[in-house]
């Protein structure tokens, strides 16, 4: 009976794990590559001009 007790554990953790794995997998609303790219394009700009002579 402590043996089924034993392998119990591991199953439950196993259940868990994937209840929890298909929770945090869940869809979501993405924002998508958008505002990275903007920013990336802001950068290229920003390193592209001429530097200001002080």
């Amino acid at each position: 009976m402590t043996a089924l007790a034993w392998l119990l554990i591991p199953l439950g953790a196993a259940i868990g794990a994937g209840l929890w794995g298909s929770w945090a997998n869940r869809t979501r609303r993405t924002r998508g590559d958008g505002p990275e790219l903007d920013g990336y394009a802001r950068f290229r700009a920003a390193m592209e001009k001429p530097p200001s002579r002080t």
